[in-house]
């Protein structure tokens, strides 16, 4: 790790110009290449992903995606109305001639006769494209949208919205509003940490070229492989938190050292050789756990995995490359100009022993950190006691838990397609917009009175409010029913509908028929996805929680602390999901957040933010159980390890998470309802980790438990391997470290 951060150092421009190559070259082919992204959540084997298949086999001509144009009329008047008629029948007409659509059904032609609500004021016609959403020109789009929409500037009081995945496409909120968000609030936070431009900026810089390196690399790889469009948001979140937190590390340690006295060049290779350690060990462990959902065999969280995993992994590489040689440029200029005086004037701090409460670090931050730790010292019981019930009140509502998957109905209210979506629930009923596909096949003629006892049975179904009429496929194979719920895609009653045909009313119907019937749609898919993921979640709970334990079992020599680790880490997750809960699924931040109503929990969140958490939670303990272990190794007091690691861990720690939330908060901005639950999650979660659970309740559990939190069995500890998390330090590095008591010269400092 030295040789590579000096050769960075001295090669600084060097290294400067190949990162620059490498985020324009890679941002130029991705805006030449453009993007194809894959949002596929069907599953193999499932009952929806065998009706999907036999639709794709027998009605290739609906392949494309479908969007709606609904319209209302004025208080007492009609969609009927001859000028109303006349002209949304002439809107439609322009619709059908933009490019890559391929046809319009209206409520005025003979076969749209079923497109108008009962009262008369609302219709809808369904626009029909020759590709999938993510397949069309934005321009055609967009096309569609302003023909619509000018129709209801000629006709007072006519209001005409759009839904559908393709126009979702064009009404998003811009791009990089939140990532932006996150920069700015970070780059105030170390503002005020760092006192100094430079040293601000650093963290930054690496997480803009580390980040924007892997997210134009992913669009680049979309081509070659599945990723679903919301791995770059993902992507972008988990990457931004982690690249400035591992450069804030590293620019720490860097500018302890020349606070020391240390030159510049061995400052830097030192802060490499240290924290650049962690940082490497840390970002594995997130790439690792990131990599563990493809251990569920579901398509799409493998695109999300890799996709995330390479943003992490060039923010890594970034701090341990890029850092060293901006170091380089700077020199000193990353200490305020204060400080670069005080240091030119009186020389080198000599840093008092940091198990001194009283003495602690230079500065009044560092002596509340002491103050900090000899309390919880002195109260351990007490402090683990409050934490416990801290994270007990926020961890209760995951007891009501349902995973489910949010719609355009969750989308902001000034939104079109959230508007059309609310228009279609108010004239044809909220299961309106999530109907449900019986896909059955026919051996026979498809008025067959199999078929026809069939829908009879399912329209006397409970909750199913609707069943239309059968629509065979022109090859004869198959057959389509509509079937629409009474409740809305989201609500557990239609969850409880689909289970309710699947387990009884179709058995029972095609009983001794030659019927092969399946349940499909895009809400059955969804529960299916749901149902699949639920399923599959303590396997990738208990694969990363076993990683986890083997990592700080290795990397720090104790049994007791990496056991201690994943207790914690499961506690942060069943807060982090407890604080989802009863926000979006109860309902408590409805109103805050635009949503118009409670959401299950986005089926897929659950995976990948306990992915995250793992990883960041990792990070943490590492950085605290760190400087605790080389106080033990060299003094054998648990009570001095456990305060000294604390006093002197906690406010870098505490700067890293206040950023991580800043950037997680931000995406709140993002207009993407799953941003926003990860985003408020994963906040939220890194809150109690650092301020509870990292800095309160690991280590008054750790000062309960004694010496025992260094045991490991002598037959395993010759049977682990060695992992150094820090280098020993060497006579050359005591020196530089005045006041450090000789004997750490001798014994060396870092796990084992």
């Amino acid at each position: 790790m030295a040789a590579l951060a000096r050769f960075c150092f001295r090669h600084r421009f060097v290294v400067l110009l190949l990162w620059v190559c490498a985020l324009l070259g890679t941002a130029v082919a991705a805006q030449a290449a453009g993007s194809r992204w894959a949002n596929d959540f069907e599953l193999p084997g499932t009952e929806s992903a065998e009706a999907v298949d036999l639709l794709r086999a027998s009605f290739p001509q609906t392949s494309g995606d479908t969007d709606s144009v609904v319209w209302r009329a004025p208080e007492g008047a009609s969609v009927r109305d001859p000028q109303i008629r006349a002209r949304m029948t002439e809107a439609l007409a322009g619709i059908a001639d933009v490019p890559q659509v391929g046809r319009v059904v209206g409520p005025y032609a003979p076969e749209g006769g079923g497109q108008v609500s009962e009262d008369g004021r609302i219709a809808y016609a369904q626009v029909t494209f020759t590709e999938q959403a993510m397949n069309l020109e934005k321009e055609n789009v967009e096309e569609v949208v302003d023909t619509a929409q000018a129709a209801a500037g000629d006709v007072e009081g006519l209001q005409v919205e759009l839904g559908g995945e393709a126009i979702q496409a064009v009404d998003g909120t811009p791009g990089g509003l939140a990532e932006v968000t996150g920069i700015v609030a970070a780059a105030v936070i170390l503002s005020i940490a760092f006192g100094s431009l430079f040293a601000m900026l650093l963290p930054i810089v690496c997480a803009v070229f580390g980040i924007g390196t892997g997210l134009m690399t992913v669009t680049l790889l979309s081509h070659t492989t599945d990723f679903a469009e919301a791995t770059t948001l993902l992507g972008s979140l988990i990457g931004l938190g982690v690249s400035i937190d591992y450069a804030l590390f590293i620019v720490t340690r860097h500018r302890t050292g020349l606070h020391r006295g240390m030159p510049v060049e061995d400052s830097a290779v030192r802060a490499l050789d240290t924290a650049g350690r962690a940082v490497l060990f840390a970002g594995g462990t997130v790439c690792v756990a990131l990599l563990g959902m493809i251990a569920l065999g579901i398509s799409f969280l493998n695109g999300v995995a890799i996709a995330a995993s390479l943003t992490v992994l060039l923010g890594v590489a970034a701090s341990v490359t890029l850092l060293p040689a901006l170091l380089g440029i700077l020199q000193t200029r990353v200490l305020s100009r204060r400080q670069r005086r005080r240091l030119a004037e009186h020389g080198p701090e000599r840093t008092p022993e940091p198990g001194d409460p009283a003495a602690g670090e230079p500065g009044e931050a560092a002596g509340r950190a002491a103050r900090w730790a000899l309390l919880v010292q002195r109260r351990p019981r007490l402090l683990a006691s409050l934490a416990v019930i801290v994270i007990a009140i926020v961890s209760l509502p995951l007891l009501s838990l349902r995973l489910g998957t949010t719609d355009q109905g969750n989308h902001q209210e000034s939104k079109t397609t959230r508007k059309a979506y609310d228009l279609l629930a108010e004239g044809f009923g909220p299961g309106f917009n999530g109907p449900l596909q019986l896909v059955a096949e026919t051996p026979g003629k498809a008025d067959t009175p199999a078929l026809s006892h069939l829908i009879t049975r399912v329209s006397r179904t409970e909750g199913v409010a609707e069943v239309g009429t059968p629509a065979p496929a022109p090859d004869g194979r198959i057959t389509v029913v509509q079937v629409i719920p009474d409740s809305a895609p989201q609500d557990e009653a239609t969850d409880q509908l689909i289970d309710r045909l699947r387990d009884n009313v179709i058995p029972a119907a095609q009983e001794g028929t030659s019927l092969d019937v399946h349940v499909g749609g895009v809400t059955a898919i969804n529960k299916d996805f749901a149902s699949v993921i639920t399923g599959k979640l303590p396997l990738f709970v208990g694969i990363i929680v076993a990683l986890g334990f083997v990592l700080l079992l290795v990397a720090f020599r104790s049994v007791v602390v990496p056991l201690t680790a994943a207790v914690m880490n499961l506690l942060a997750a069943a807060a982090a999901f407890g604080a989802l809960v009863a926000i979006f699924q109860w309902g408590w931040g409805s109103d805050l957040f635009g949503l118009g109503r409670e959401v299950p929990i986005t089926a897929f969140l659950p995976v990948i933010m306990l992915a995250m958490l793992f990883g960041l939670s990792m990070d943490y303990q590492v950085f605290l159980v760190s400087r605790m272990h080389e106080e033990w190794v060299h003094h054998g007091d648990n009570a001095r390890a456990v305060r000294v690691g604390l006093a002197e861990s906690s406010r870098v720690i505490n700067a890293a998470a206040l950023i991580m939330i800043c950037v997680f908060s931000a995406f709140v901005l993002s207009g993407d309802l799953e941003g926003v639950m990860a985003g408020i999650g994963l906040a939220g979660a890194v809150a109690l980790d650092a301020f509870v659970i990292r800095t309160m309740l690991v280590p008054a559990l750790m000062h309960l438990i004694g010496p025992a939190n260094w045991w490991l069995p002598t037959w395993l500890d010759r049977h682990l391997p060695h992992l150094a998390v820090e280098p020993r330090d060497d006579p050359g590095g005591v020196e530089d470290e005045p006041g450090r008591p000789q004997e750490l010269a001798k014994t060396g400092g870092g796990p084992a």
